[in-house]
């Protein structure tokens, strides 16, 4: 296999572009052994420690004083401060100044940081299935229902699942 992962079974428009899927998600482990390229752990080098996804809850929740995000997550200080200065870094997060003396800062997420909130919900959701006895809390939408957090094509609204997805190469 040359590496072109559509190569094949899509049919092309006249400059090339896949028309129909290509290949099945399976064919992924034909292709040569090294580590790939990688949006998941580009973003795991950003966001894949605990203490990240756990301060990044609390904000998500509207906590956003340094003690109270440290007292809900269970984290040491030093710990925290850390994490918080490497979101902040990755612009995940922003400090906002709201004493002067002595200076005492506030974070909230920023747009990159909001645009997990579908993450958490869905890390939330596989941790009460599989990773606990009884959730703690239940989430529940303004219509009055629990969340069920549903991955949807955001062309077509179909369920998007492993089976329907083909690896393709960015334009």
């Amino acid at each position: 296999m040359d590496g072109n992962l559509a190569d094949g079974a899509a049919q092309r428009t006249a400059d090339g572009t896949p028309t129909s899927p290509g290949v099945p998600l399976d064919r992924m482990a034909e292709l040569p052994l090294g580590p790939r390229p990688c949006s998941i752990a580009a973003a795991l080098d950003v966001l894949g420690e605990r203490w990240s996804l756990l301060a990044l809850r609390e904000m998500a929740y509207g906590v956003h004083r340094f003690a109270r995000i440290a007292g809900f997550t269970g984290a040491s200080r030093d710990i925290l401060a850390d994490r918080l200065r490497k979101l902040e870094d990755a612009g995940v997060v922003e400090r906002r100044q709201y004493s002067e003396h002595p200076p005492r800062f506030e974070y909230h997420l920023t747009q990159a940081g909001r645009e997990l909130f579908p993450v958490l919900l869905a890390l939330r959701a596989w941790g009460d299935k599989w990773a606990v006895d009884a959730p703690a809390l239940d989430l529940r939408h303004t219509c009055g229902h629990s969340v069920d957090v549903e991955l949807r094509c955001g062309h077509c609204g179909d369920p998007v699942t492993r089976a329907s997805l083909t690896p393709a190469r960015p334009r």
